[in-house]
């Protein structure tokens, strides 16, 4: 397993993230500390989860399985870099939002910590992201108290999740001007070979403020992970982003494409698309979010896979990305 450094910061992460959102809806708990002991023998160091992860009336479930299975010791705790988020609403789905029990306020973020250390079982969190913006709450306010969490060593770093560049910006320039406050390290953002805006602002907002970049869902939702042939095959069908995109013929027939490129080469599509995803510019590593051992071997092989320029080109070809800003779109 390679590593590289997160961001700007010391700290050492490997190239591919384990994903745990399906940790308790798709997977036991048994088979979920199998995945990460697995993970963690293959060198996968870093771990990403979320207070909501669970959902339903089981928010909060996933981070349990996880300080579960830290307590279970051998070192895992000390192994594992733990990213988790703060944004949503920990009630049950549809039931009102009590006031300052959700989003970026310093009293709920102050609140959600202690809640997430709890079920965690861990005493400090190494990044800390917000998982989506906050348009009512001013970043004095969240690194006053982000400020006050990294003073208690609760927290580590911090990161942003599904921030636009300009809000990237914002809260850096808004870091920069108090005294001891390191800003945002890391932003986590839809990014793959089929979803490139990501390409016009957001990394190279991340990459000027010297944020690490970590793509979720890198197959969009299986797309990319050769899905028509499984229709074809009675497989498994496409379900959310990847059947929504399918209803396109368009889109069908660049995935189409795709498939049939990679079965010319002789390769998994899958894996070639985390592949792709670790030779662009400023990514730390794709999350990959296994509900089997299976599923988590194939990441694996994705690190170890080189892709050759003539492929890359051809992947280009199918999906072109928007090019550089701003004349993407202004020229």
């Amino acid at each position: 397993m390679e590593y590289t450094q997160l961001g700007r910061t010391g700290l050492k992460v490997s190239r591919l993230v384990l994903g745990t959102m399906n940790f308790g809806p798709q997977t036991d708990e048994a088979d979920s500390h199998a995945i990460m002991d697995a993970a963690l023998d293959a060198g996968i160091n870093f771990f990403d989860t979320a207070n909501v992860y669970g959902w339903g009336e089981n928010k909060g479930r996933t981070e349990s399985i996880i300080g579960n299975w830290f307590a279970k010791g051998g070192g895992r705790r000390e192994k594992t870099v733990i990213a988790t988020k703060v944004y949503g609403n920990m009630g049950p789905d549809g039931a009102p939002v009590w006031p300052n029990h959700d989003k970026l306020s310093a009293v709920n973020i102050r609140r959600a910590v202690d809640a997430s250390l709890r079920r965690l079982r861990t005493d400090y969190i190494d990044l800390y992201q917000f998982h989506h913006i906050d348009r009512a709450t001013p970043f004095e306010e969240i690194w006053q108290a982000i400020d006050v969490l990294v003073q208690q060593g609760k927290i580590l770093y911090v990161g942003s999740s599904n921030f636009p560049g300009y809000k990237i910006a914002q809260a850096n320039e808004a870091a920069a001007r108090r005294a001891g406050t390191i800003g945002l390290v890391s932003e986590q953002c839809l990014y793959n070979l089929y979803e490139r805006r990501a390409e016009m602002e957001v990394i190279p907002a991340a990459r000027d403020y010297g944020l690490g970049v970590i793509p979720w869902s890198p197959l969009h939702g299986g797309l990319l992970g050769g899905i028509i042939k499984k229709e074809v095959q009675g497989g498994r069908r496409a379900s959310g982003r990847a059947a929504d995109t399918l209803k396109n013929p368009a889109a069908r027939a660049q995935v189409q494409a795709y498939e049939d490129l990679l079965d010319k080469h002789g390769l998994e599509p899958g894996e070639v698309a985390l592949a792709w995803l670790l030779t662009r510019p400023g990514i730390t590593g794709p999350i990959v979010g296994p509900r089997t051992a299976g599923q988590l071997e194939s990441a694996l092989r994705a690190a170890e896979l080189e892709l050759s320029d003539d492929l890359l080109a051809g992947l280009d070809e199918i999906f072109p990305g928007p090019g550089p800003s701003p004349e993407a779109f202004a020229w």
